[in-house]
């Protein structure tokens, strides 16, 4: 399972599509990139073009697709010279680049941005690139509410795996001829042939979740085309794809579990229990009333489920879906519950097109299990020791149990000779992408190192760690590693930076019934007021 980091979340299309003319101003290798203006847009700093790249890349002159980038262009001042480019992804698959390059321009050290030109891309299926997969009507598929995720039985199963079916054979109707080659090896090339386009004999790369596994396997097939490789929140790549998933079902359960006990222990705030136990009661409860009767028509079993699961990608939500769930279960109150749902779930057209890719790469990119009742079977035993996501995320990846096109040999990550210094982060109780991963990602390349920072939110770096920001830049700036300069094996960390506070709780909001009260004592007594 996988969502879209916070800062691209929501991303509107930035070239939207592409005309014949804007085809012929594509540029291929080899041509250079004709920047302009980005449609639209009122940041003249920011800059589009499309690079065109092959379908096949085993026919470098067969058809060609169009990939949407982007540049906030650095300008080195002073003695401090440029350092070329700076190619950011926010992972999926099937999320959008162009936005990250924006947000990574602006949260970077001004000398550090300055040094690089900050390059966005959307890889090939996605957003703005062309073509851009979508399979099915989002506001049908996404209709909410939506069946059980966790079926109580065989019958019950039977419309999720319709769906799923559905799914997979929409796509294959509509995009039969591209799906073979979505792959996160051909999103690799792609890169390289992006690289060649702006005339770089090697470019610096930052990735996140996803894109780790897509700059691994990068610098696993053009070692000597990387001079900066920042990997954050570690994709494993021995679990591609399939037992990757069933890891993660483990990985958030505890989390959701972490933010349980945070509700209990601010049980005087909102008043579930004073043990994970007790909270975790009432949260079940509230996911078996939500299945008799929707809140507000709108959120059954299976939108909670989609709410809550962004709170095992970070923190920052936990108060406001605590104050949600108090709200519902001691007062019955709906309000939060459908706000939280219109806020934090993506269920428009840019969701269903990330959607699309993210199952055209991981189907196609590994095998997986073409009989159900192996999903079933594995599903079963991971949700009588997990049960958070275990279900729920089956479901959103069963379409691969029916894919058009059967998965490949991924690449085999590492192991390669000619690569530079290699920056590795990673927070220690992240859910998307568990720490083991980051292990495995560091014996592949002996040139990295891990800095692990002591939380559990996704995606470190450039959000609220000081300290892992500035490993970041020393890296960016030199090259300079943290830590010693011989790696000890056994180590779980070559640098540890502290996790960041938990959020403050905030109350739910009071009914109405206390907010006639409180007017009510208004009129007796005039506030306090401090000098």
């Amino acid at each position: 399972m996988k969502r879209v980091l916070g800062v691209v979340a929501g991303m509107a299309v930035l070239l939207g599509g592409l005309t014949g003319g804007a085809r012929a101003q594509a540029a291929r290798a080899g041509d250079g990139v004709s920047w302009g203006a980005c449609p639209g847009a009122k940041a003249s700093a920011v800059q589009c073009a499309v690079v065109r790249v092959p379908l096949d890349h085993t026919r470098p002159d067969g058809p060609t697709i169009a990939l949407a980038i982007n540049r906030v262009k650095g300008v080195a001042s002073g003695t401090e010279a440029h350092l070329g480019v700076l190619l950011v992804n926010p992972g999926g698959p099937g999320a959008s680049g162009v936005a990250l390059a924006r947000y990574v321009a602006a949260a970077l050290p001004k000398d550090v941005a300055a040094r690089y030109d900050i390059i966005g891309f959307d890889p090939r299926g996605v957003g703005s690139s062309e073509p851009a997969l979508s399979c099915v009507d989002p506001k049908k598929h996404f209709a909410a509410p939506r069946h059980d995720q966790v079926p109580k039985n065989e019958a019950a199963q039977a419309p999720l795996l319709a769906r799923a079916k559905e799914y997979a054979t929409a796509c294959g109707t509509r995009w039969g001829w591209v799906l073979p080659h979505m792959t996160t090896e051909n999103s690799a090339r792609d890169m390289d042939v992006v690289r060649r386009a702006l005339g770089e004999e090697k470019i610096s790369y930052l990735g996140y979740s996803y894109g780790t596994y897509l700059g691994a396997v990068y610098a696993t097939l053009f070692p000597h085309r990387v001079k900066r490789l920042v990997l954050d929140s570690v994709v494993d790549p021995d679990g591609v794809w399939y037992d990757a998933n069933i890891a993660q079902d483990h990985a958030f359960d505890r989390r959701h579990r972490d933010f349980l006990t945070w509700v209990a222990r601010h049980h005087d705030v909102y008043h579930l229990g004073r043990t994970e136990a007790a909270v975790s009661t009432a949260w079940y409860g509230m996911r078996a009333k939500l299945a008799a009767k929707p809140a507000g028509g709108l959120i059954g079993p299976s939108e909670l489920d989609d709410i809550f699961t962004v709170g095992g990608y970070t923190d920052m939500v936990w108060p406001t879906f605590a104050s949600a769930f108090s709200s519902y279960v001691r007062n019955g109150r709906t309000q939060g519950l459908v706000g939280a749902y219109r806020r934090h779930v993506d269920h428009d057209a840019a969701a269903e097109n990330n959607y699309a890719v993210y199952l055209a790469v991981q189907c196609r990119d590994a095998e997986w299990p073409r009989d159900w009742s192996r999903w079933v079977a594995d599903t079963t035993e991971v949700n009588a020791k997990s049960p958070f996501m275990a279900w729920a995320n089956a479901w959103y990846n069963a379409p691969c149990a029916f894919w058009p096109v059967r998965g490949g040999t991924p690449v085999r990550v590492g192991d390669v000779a000619g690569l530079p210094p290699i920056l590795l982060v990673q927070s220690r109780h992240d859910a998307a992408t568990p720490f083991g991963g980051a292990l495995r990602v560091r014996d592949r390349f002996p040139t990295s190192r891990l800095v692990v920072e002591g939380g559990g939110n996704h995606g470190v770096s450039l959000g609220a760690s000081s300290c892992v920001d500035e490993h970041l830049a020393t890296y960016l700036r030199d090259a300079t590693l943290p830590g010693p300069t011989t790696r000890t094996r056994t180590r779980n960390a070559d640098a540890t930076c502290p996790a960041t506070p938990f959020p403050r709780p905030v109350p739910p909001a009071p009914t109405r019934k206390t907010q006639l009260a409180k007017s009510f004592l208004h009129t007796l007594s005039p506030p306090l007021r401090t000098p």
